[in-house]
């Protein structure tokens, strides 16, 4: 295996098992619990390829598709993935992989509407499975799942940028990054 590569899994696992720890950070608010895990898939896409980052959400996924208890409130398995917040946790592979094909433009505003790009298909598949799931209305469904959560996603987003320009540049300095 190149270095390369070894070091891309590495990062891969590493930003996976990041998303779990934040996903634990939580707190309940209604049916849709906040939490830090998307500050985790933020901060995969501002630090690995967009291929890259995908696979590490994909990674934290699967893990808890399998039973290891890395979904918000230690939650794990199928029911948990498909439960009614399941497209959200789904929803972190495309603010992962739309953040880091934005971030290769090196623009600031760029990376900065691809987050949000992330953000709205995240919210777009999390909010229509929840409807799904629990037989709620559009309007119902934005009220709990997505109107409270619009300010502390953008906070997050912001974090993720910092941390990640500041931590792109200690990998660069250690030489770290490709």
């Amino acid at each position: 295996m190149r270095k390369s590569q070894a070091r891309n899994l590495v990062q891969a696992a590493l930003l996976a098992a990041v998303t779990a720890v934040l996903s634990q950070i939580q707190l309940s608010i209604g049916p849709v619990p906040f939490n830090l895990a998307v500050l985790g898939a933020y901060l995969a896409g501002m630090l690995m390829t967009p291929g890259w980052a995908v696979i590490s959400l994909t990674v934290y996924m699967a893990m808890g598709l399998v039973g290891v208890p890395v979904f918000a409130g230690m939650m794990a398995g199928p029911a948990a993935l498909f439960g009614k917040t399941g497209g959200y946790v789904i929803g972190y592979i495309a603010i992962a992989g739309v953040t880091a094909a934005a971030r290769r433009l090196d623009k600031p505003v760029v990376t900065a509407l691809g987050m949000a790009v992330g953000l709205l298909l995240c919210y777009g598949f999390g909010t229509a499975w929840f409807m799904v799931v629990t037989g709620t209305t559009l309007v119902q469904s934005l009220a709990w799942c997505v109107t409270p959560f619009i300010l502390p996603d953008i906070c997050k987003a912001a974090c993720a940028y910092v941390l990640g320009r500041l931590l792109q540049q200690r990998m660069a300095q250690a030489g770290l990054l490709q």
